[in-house]
């Protein structure tokens, strides 16, 4: 970004929001990683270069997708076509894939994620296919507040 050269260098990620109050577009740079997903905070940057945000390219958003193909490991291993697997990226904006994995072991009725992922091409990055789980907040009766 012309003039913010050190805050954001070439092949970073960074997401461009819009202010509430009226103050137009802003960028900034990923604040801290929890669960696979980055967490943005101040200080933000006002984007005053449309000139550089043309420069940018959009990505998808971080959360759940599934495979559009077997990927196939070195050494041995696959995760299969149409596998759960939760998108996050590196600080570079690359794709990184976590597979979800059920524990047999256990009671929870779960999908797990490891905080060690696969990087992935930008070809398999815009193959992905949304899948819709949806977040539930955690109430304090402890329903998923269905019924019937």
């Amino acid at each position: 970004m012309p003039g913010h050269e050190d805050e954001f260098p070439a092949d970073v990620l960074v997401f461009i929001g819009q202010s509430t109050n009226g103050g137009g577009k802003f960028a900034v740079r990923p604040a801290e990683n929890r669960r696979n997903r980055w967490f943005w905070r101040e200080p933000t940057t006002p984007l005053r270069s449309p000139t550089w945000a043309k420069t940018l390219k959009a990505l998808p958003s971080e959360g759940f997708y599934t495979l559009p193909e077997t990927l196939e490991f070195e050494g041995g291993g696959r995760w299969v076509k149409n596998a759960i697997v939760e998108l996050g990226y590196n600080e570079k904006g690359q794709g990184i894939v976590f597979v979800g994995e059920w524990r047999e072991e256990g009671s929870e009725n779960a999908l797990y994620f490891s905080q060690r992922g696969m990087l992935i091409s930008d070809d398999l990055l815009a193959r992905l296919v949304w899948a819709p789980i949806l977040p539930v907040k955690n109430e304090a009766s402890g329903g998923t507040g269905a019924a019937r």
